[in-house]
């Protein structure tokens, strides 16, 4: 179980770490905040397993997770066809 709780923080401070790093295109900031929601869906699942409790959160979480992807792609999408690039310096918020 040691293995899996590093393993999980490793994960976590490497997504966190490319999240940090790479601002410039939208689809990479997606892509490693997708990472960290994975790498948390391993913490919790080993937390679960510690504890011996149910699963059934497990679900809930893959559920909003995949709401949430789905919402970011959907931006992506919306900025892909106003802006025509996914650089972080071209999005205005102030029209």
């Amino acid at each position: 179980m040691e293995i899996l709780i590093m393993m999980f923080v490793f994960m976590y401070l490497m997504g966190m770490l490319s999240f940090c790093l790479n601002r410039q295109h939208m689809l990479l900031m997606l892509l490693s905040l997708e990472f960290v929601v994975v790498s948390l869906f391993l913490g919790l699942y080993v937390h679960l397993c510690v504890f011996g409790w149910e699963f059934y959160f497990l679900m809930v979480y893959l559920t909003i997770s995949v709401c949430e992807g789905a919402l970011g792609l959907s931006i992506l999408v919306l900025l892909m066809r106003t802006y025509g690039n996914d650089y972080m310096e071209s999005f205005s918020l102030l029209w």
